[in-house]
């Protein structure tokens, strides 16, 4: 066996570590090719009396992550920016795309055909707010972290990979988990794409929000349930507050809504009329709790994340909207900045 080799078995589990290690999944498909170029060109140092060939591309992701985070701002979600703003408040200037944790296809991050209690850890460890917490710890506290509470490295794998004693991953370990529940990443429902409950709460989900029937939207989310629209720092937080700004506009009136496999969580492609089609508005990923819509975040940068997850720029199979109020064309090609939600421009 060789690097390529190596290389196809260990790639998924690669792009899932450098994702959770970095918080985006362009970032970690840099990462995981620079792995590759770095482990081709220096087959030659391999040992297998050292360790296994995982251990030696971990290694070596390990420290192209390390550079990558040297100097970079920490990636966030809206909620970690400040308070939630009040109804009618404006949604502010947008931020850099490199300050916002992404979403990352569940393809990418999550082993097909592996053991249930493994797909189950990696759809818990791959979500939104847990990948946003592990950004809150310094970089070699996260590698740990990641190898050992996600991937069940054991401690001497982890100081063979970092060069440290195990007595030192053991102290990074314990350091790493109070500082993960300081954050509190909070809670979700597993999610099942086979589960009926689950299944008939999206469902109706996408009805109510289709036909802007607010009321009935608003009745399946949870009280404290939150909304954001990155790349705004703007959010919602509380039903009450979510139900007055969508009954202020119907601006996403006629959308389609596509289901999509994002942080193993339900996830959907948006689109909203225009021009006489579709054109695509969000990359929406939500948290479930309870059997309610705990949170939804809804990506507006869809030129980059739309070809990311393989979508169309359009709903395949869409009939020609009717006609939304609130929705006008698209004129020569120009894209208008969405006015979501009726938050002022």
């Amino acid at each position: 066996m060789g690097v390529e080799q190596w290389w196809e078995e260990h790639r998924g589990g690669l792009t899932g570590y450098c994702y959770r290690m970095l918080g985006s999944p362009f970032d970690a498909e840099d990462a995981v090719q620079e792995t590759l170029v770095r482990a081709w060109r220096h087959a030659d140092r391999f040992d297998p009396a050292k360790g296994s060939p995982r251990n030696w591309l971990y290694a070596i992701a390990t420290n192209v992550c390390l550079d990558m985070l040297r100097g970079a701002e920490r990636r966030v979600l809206a909620v970690d920016l400040g308070p939630a703003a009040e109804p009618g408040a404006s949604l502010g200037a947008p931020l850099p795309g490199e300050r916002w944790v992404l979403p990352v296809p569940d393809a990418a991050v999550i082993p097909a055909g592996a053991d249930p209690a493994e797909v189950a850890v990696a759809r818990e460890t791959v979500r939104l707010a847990f990948v946003a917490a592990l950004q809150h710890l310094p970089p070699r506290q996260r590698a740990v972290l990641i190898l050992r509470d996600v991937l069940r490295w054991t401690a001497a794998e982890v100081a063979g990979l970092l060069d440290v004693t195990v007595a030192a991953v053991n102290s990074a370990l314990q350091r790493a988990r109070g500082a993960l529940r300081a954050v509190d990443p909070g809670r979700a429902e597993a999610f099942d794409p086979l589960d009926a409950g689950q299944a008939r709460l999206l469902a109706s989900y996408c009805d109510a929000f289709e036909r802007h029937d607010v009321e009935r939207l608003v009745a399946l989310l949870a009280e404290d349930a939150t909304m954001s629209m990155p790349p705004f720092a703007w959010w919602l937080a509380g039903r009450e507050h979510i139900r007055r700004v969508l009954s202020a506009t119907s601006d996403c009136a006629g959308s389609r809504l596509v289901p999509v496999a994002a942080n193993g969580s339900p996830a959907f492609a948006q689109y909203v009329p225009a021009g006489g089609g579709y054109e695509p508005r969000a990359l929406v990923v939500m948290d479930v709790r309870d059997g309610r819509i705990a949170g939804t975040t809804s990506f507006l940068d869809t030129e980059r994340l739309f070809p990311l997850f393989g979508l169309p720029s359009a709903p395949q199979g869409a009939a020609e909207p009717a006609g939304a109020p609130g929705v006008g064309a698209v004129g020569g090609g120009a894209r208008r900045t969405p006015r979501l939600f009726g938050s002022p421009r």
